[in-house]
């Protein structure tokens, strides 16, 4: 397996520039980012460029990055089907995150959907997602990126409408129909997927043919893996055996410095993959 640092979950000890060095320090080769300006859908030219000059100082490949979402960590779940504001700032971003990804050689591009918003139909918001997303599928593809579309988990994320594997993986399909570019793919997140109850084995089973990248974190706790009951060793074999042979993003919450090591689960030798 090739492994993925979420460098906006972990290392965020750190400033945002010095994390890439410090993923290289840990022995890793690539991390991945939620958008990193959460103020800012449209940054400053200089800020791009000093991300993609950490990025090459410190020999790191992006794998993936996240259109503008809101406030990620927070109460936001993504901003692409919520009508005014905040569809416009995804919009507004899309070229943006895009172009930002051909730059660095990014191949996957996030698209989180939103929670539902009261006095909006669900009918409406959905309309606009279908939108939205493909323009992001289109844009992905100029960048010669897939667009990925996650499934979050209710318990955490009760107001989205996308907290199961086939809840996702039927707008993944919806998106593919819509622009016929089948570069729309289903985000697999492991940890969300166990706190819905879903049988793991049987979304790895199902949904890997569509899978564009799968993220991971025990369960309970949201930790490294080891310290909740899930058994990544079954898990991330099936995944291979099913034909996964992307990165695995390490999505979960450790502390870092001061003596704590977040990877202290995995021998050094199988970071970079």
């Amino acid at each position: 397996m090739r492994y993925t640092v979420n460098a906006s979950i972990l290392l965020t000890e750190l400033p945002l520039l010095e994390r890439p060095a410090a993923a290289a320090a840990a022995g890793f080769g690539a991390i991945e980012l939620w958008w990193p300006w959460p103020d800012a859908p449209v940054p400053e030219r200089a800020e791009l460029d000093a991300l993609r000059g950490a990025l090459e100082d410190a020999d790191v490949r992006l794998t993936g990055l996240n259109f503008y979402a809101g406030q990620l960590p927070g109460p936001d779940r993504g901003a692409l089907s919520i009508p005014g504001e905040e569809s416009e700032k995804f919009r507004a971003n899309i070229d943006v995150a895009a172009e930002f990804a051909r730059e660095v050689g990014c191949g996957a591009l996030n698209a989180l959907y939103g929670n539902r918003v009261e006095g909006v139909s669900a009918e409406r918001q959905d309309a606009l997602a279908r939108e939205n997303l493909a323009l992001a599928a289109r844009a992905a593809d100029r960048a010669g990126a897939v667009l990925l579309v996650e499934a979050l988990n209710a318990p955490e994320s009760p107001h989205c409408p996308l907290v199961s594997a086939p809840s996702a993986v039927e707008v993944v399909d919806q998106v593919n129909a819509d622009t016929g570019l089948d570069n729309a793919r289903f985000l697999m997140d492991l940890y969300h997927l166990s706190m819905n109850g879903e049988d793991l084995h049987g979304v790895i089973d199902t949904y890997t043919p569509v899978t564009g990248h799968v993220q991971i974190a025990d369960n309970p706790g949201r930790g490294a893996p080891g310290t909740g009951d899930l058994d990544f060793s079954d898990l991330l074999g099936r995944l291979e055996k099913a034909g996964y042979d992307g990165p695995v993003g390490l999505e979960y919450k450790a502390p870092y410095g001061e003596g704590a090591d977040p990877f202290a689960w995995l021998p050094r030798e199988q970071r970079a993959g």
